[in-house]
């Protein structure tokens, strides 16, 4: 690491936490020339994942998006937005740790119901009644049925 104040490219960590928000290491450096210190941060870097849409357009993922489907089906339903964050979060790192840098929007909606599948059967079908485009009642019953008879909650 290059110091910022000698352009001496050795130094040594004095010091290293992780930042607030836990994403970042923040280090403490000492200029091994100077003696004078300074601060840098360490962060994985991360390769963007792309999101294909059903007409094939690619876009970057965006966790909101996926945070207002779910806020959508939990609409006056007991679940904490807490709850809410963490399903995102894991959908977010099952996306990220998959092999592909793509996803399609089906694997997400997918996801997404089987986390609100877990937490609220009434907000599942919420959002499976969007996600699947229910045309009529008997889709609706149908995937209630389905619902019933997996044996959930």
């Amino acid at each position: 690491m290059k110091c910022p104040f000698c352009e001496y490219e050795e130094s040594k960590v004095v010091d290293s936490r992780p930042t607030d928000e836990s994403e970042a290491i923040r280090r403490r450096r000492e200029c091994l020339a100077c003696g004078k210190r300074f601060t840098t941060y360490e962060k994985i870097e991360t390769i963007p994942l792309m999101v294909v849409k059903k007409d094939k357009s690619r876009q970057m993922f965006d966790r909101a998006k996926i945070l207002n489907g779910i806020m959508r089906a939990c609409e006056k339903r007991p679940v904490s937005t807490s709850q809410m964050e963490h399903m995102v979060s894991e959908i977010e790192n099952t996306a990220q740790n998959l092999l592909e840098r793509e996803v399609t929007t089906e694997m997400l909606g997918e996801m997404v119901m089987e986390k609100l599948k877990d937490v609220d059967e009434v907000a599942y079908v919420r959002f499976a009644s969007v996600y699947r485009q229910f045309t009529d009642v008997n889709t609706f019953v149908e995937e209630v049925n389905k619902l019933l008879h997996t044996g959930n909650k």
